[in-house]
């Protein structure tokens, strides 16, 4: 198999042809039907709800580059996760993972529990997964890294009990990216992407994938995706086309930054912990370098203080006070008002998040600015 900087430009099926006139970037199908030459002839697409061309492109490549047999470009990450929750019957259990981001917890908790399904929340890379499988058990849900406290769970022993008790094994590969880690290879089924993050990766627009090599599971979502109408606009499509053309790029660079920053942030006296699994102490170090080909560019550090936390959220200028992550700029999120602030408190807590609790999501400027700057607003505290 090609090389993933390779399948990021180039789709095999398509090479040696000068479809589109030639054109390098894929066109844009604003289009929102399409006409049939007669009753039973059709060019292959009906209607853009069901499929588009720009979008089949897009499912097409974000499909290799997860190795799955099927994916499905939608008009966000929680639109994605929404859409796999349909797969499931009221009644139907799912073990979840308890750090999860902030807007998986608010769907879970108050739609899909709404809509009948149960759910047994755990730390997944340390509690025993198989003594929360019930009778009723249908699905195993995780992140790894988990967001905001970088847990890593181990995906190939997690699928090994959801085969022994025939679930679904569901992995948001969000964090990594297909670039640094493929769960359906490590025995996952279904993998989750907020597109609007590393894959689209210049915050420019929302998107969410979800990829699977479940025959069934990909019938069911091929259903669905034309029945509740949630599929990725084909403008946004082209945008996610164009963005994943550097993803292996952008990747290595902020994982650079990322563990350079890391280490600086270490040294600081005013930051009581540095979660980064690229770091050797980290507890999920050894499963990364199994499991993964690369630690990512997420940062996550306590400071002494809620007053600490806040002076660093004002101090800073070229890194962004902003919500998401995975662009080409860095960001600094405060998890307790931004990501996770419908989480309970209790729950936060619990999985670690304090009002002391900053997230970096580290992007692909120089590293020495982006120290130097951290270093004049850590100066000032």
């Amino acid at each position: 198999m090609r090389g993933l900087n390779t399948r990021c430009l180039h789709l095999e099926e398509s090479e040696g042809t000068t479809e589109h006139y030639g054109a390098l970037s894929y066109p844009i199908y604003q289009s929102a039907t399409y006409a049939h030459e007669a009753v039973g002839k059709s060019t292959g697409f009906d209607y853009s709800r069901l499929q588009n061309p720009t979008r089949q492109r897009l499912e097409q490549v974000v499909c290799t580059l997860e190795g799955g047999t099927d994916a499905f470009a939608l008009s966000s990450g929680m639109a994605a996760i929404s859409l796999l929750t349909e797969i499931f019957e009221p009644g139907d259990h799912i073990v979840a993972e308890a750090d999860l981001y902030g807007g998986s917890i608010r769907l879970f908790e108050n739609v899909s529990k709404k809509n009948g399904l149960e759910f047994t929340t755990l730390n997944c890379s340390q509690d025993d997964i198989e003594k929360a499988v019930k009778e009723n058990t249908k699905a195993i849900y995780i992140e790894t890294p988990t967001n905001p406290m970088m847990n890593v769970s181990d995906i190939e022993k997690i699928s090994a009990i959801a085969k022994k008790h025939s679930l679904i094994l569901i992995v948001d590969n969000t964090f990594l990216s297909p670039y640094f880690q493929n769960p359906l290879a490590l025995g996952a089924d279904v993998v989750v992407h907020s597109g609007t993050k590393f894959l689209g990766g210049h915050n420019d627009t929302i998107a969410g994938f979800l990829v699977t090599n479940n025959e069934k599971i990909q019938e069911k979502l091929r259903f669905l995706i034309k029945t509740t109408g949630a599929g990725l606009s084909p403008f946004d499509s082209w945008l996610m086309l164009r963005g994943i053309k550097t993803l292996g790029l952008r990747m290595e660079r902020a994982q650079e930054n990322a563990l350079c920053l890391a280490e600086w942030l270490k040294k600081q006296s005013v930051v009581k912990k540095v979660y980064y699994p690229g770091l050797p102490e980290h507890p999920g170090y050894d499963i990364m370098k199994k499991q993964a080909r690369g630690f990512g560019s997420m940062i996550t550090f306590d400071v002494e203080t809620k007053e600490q936390a806040l002076k660093i959220l004002e101090g800073v200028k070229m890194i962004k006070f902003a919500e998401s992550l995975g662009g080409t700029e860095t960001l600094i999120t405060y998890p307790t008002t931004q990501t996770h602030a419908d989480v309970p408190e209790e729950v936060r807590l619990k999985n670690g998040i304090t009002d002391r609790t900053l997230r970096v999501s580290v992007g692909i400027e120089d590293k020495e600015d982006l120290i130097e700057e951290l270093n004049k607003v850590f100066g000032g505290l």
